[in-house]
């Protein structure tokens, strides 16, 4: 299975660097508008067989868009929604540093096994997200899916399927609309593409 990764485009919160998390439910600017289309445009002509999406806004404004160009609709899955950030929510990523600086600096450090304030940890986003796309792997064996999530969320299932610790997540970056792809194979997975934003 060929499985597409898709960040969703750009959201007026992603401008304003605030802390989104899975509670909060925000809108694609204009530039994540024309961003969706764009990717829809690279995607159109691409053989897809099941486009699933996070069921926040921004998520699925950017799976509608790919999904109008393949006549497929767009299957949600809670399991895709962006890890829960409790009380980081919203809040200025500047402020982060004085507010947060120290139990961050220990979460990235232990591998994302504590919890956020109120939210989630790492290793329990990996699991629910993961749980998402698990059964696809035989039900798509020989086909290509697209998924439509969220940062965390797109590297907790890259890590899961290379089997990479959770330490390194804080070395890559996912920017919005960024696509990444992996192909499961007999003899395994392979990241092919990451963080692509050159459509």
């Amino acid at each position: 299975m060929k499985l597409i990764l898709v960040r969703h485009g750009e959201t007026y919160w992603n401008k304003e660097r605030r802390v989104q998390g899975g509670g909060s439910d925000t809108e694609l600017s204009e530039a994540g508008l024309k961003q969706a289309n764009k990717l829809a445009s690279w995607l159109k002509d691409k053989n897809i067989d099941a486009i699933i999406s996070s069921p926040l806004k921004r998520a699925v404004s950017t799976a509608e868009a790919i999904a109008s160009r393949h006549q497929l609709p767009v299957e949600i899955d809670a399991g895709l929604k962006e890890i829960s950030v409790g009380e980081l929510e919203g809040l200025s990523v500047s402020s982060l540093s004085t507010t947060f600086s120290q139990f961050l600096m220990r979460w990235w450090r232990k591998g994302g096994s504590e919890r956020l304030p109120g939210g989630e940890s790492l290793v329990e986003l990996q699991e629910r997200s993961w749980a998402s796309i698990e059964p696809l792997l035989a039900e798509h064996k020989d086909g290509t899916v697209v998924a439509v999530s969220h940062y965390f969320v797109i590297l907790a299932i890259i890590f899961k399927a290379l089997d990479l610790p959770l330490d390194y997540l804080a070395k890559f970056k996912v920017d919005p609309g960024g696509v990444s792809i992996l192909e499961f194979e007999d003899y395994g997975p392979r990241l092919v593409a990451f963080n692509d934003t050159s459509y």
